[in-house]
């Protein structure tokens, strides 16, 4: 297998656990260190801890549930053992104030750690056409 479909297959697990709602694997896709820059936060994550605690807030206070998840337009780019995807993504999301379908941009950035690929980074913006 090629480093770029390992990335891919990384990816897919990552986008495969967050549409399907799997927050252990979700959240063990990415590195304990790993940072996060939301446009629906006002900080920076930086950690997964940090991001899973959010995670939780955002459910117990909004009724937050993530119904589905695809993406589009990926593209894979590779720096030795660091990779860096951006992708279209498109979710359907639930609240107590009804169900939403989001157009986003991502960027991950995955590095190799102890034999696997883990997300080190995770940049989300509105699409444009959003």
């Amino acid at each position: 297998m090629s480093v770029e479909d390992e990335v891919r297959r990384a990816a897919a697990a990552l986008v495969g656990a967050f549409g399907s709602g799997d927050l252990d694997a979700y959240f063990g896709s990415f590195a304990d260190d790993a940072t996060f820059l939301f446009h629906t936060t006002d900080r920076l994550l930086t950690s997964t801890d940090e991001y899973r605690r959010e995670w939780a807030r955002w459910a117990a206070e909004d009724g937050f549930n993530v119904l589905d998840c695809s993406t589009e337009d990926t593209l894979i780019q590779l720096f030795g053992n660091t990779a860096v995807l951006t992708h279209r993504v498109r979710t359907t999301v639930s609240t107590r104030e009804g169900t939403e379908r989001l157009h986003e941009r991502e960027t991950i950035v995955f590095t190799r750690r102890g034999g696997r690929w883990l997300a080190v980074h995770e940049h989300l913006s509105p699409a444009p056409d959003a």
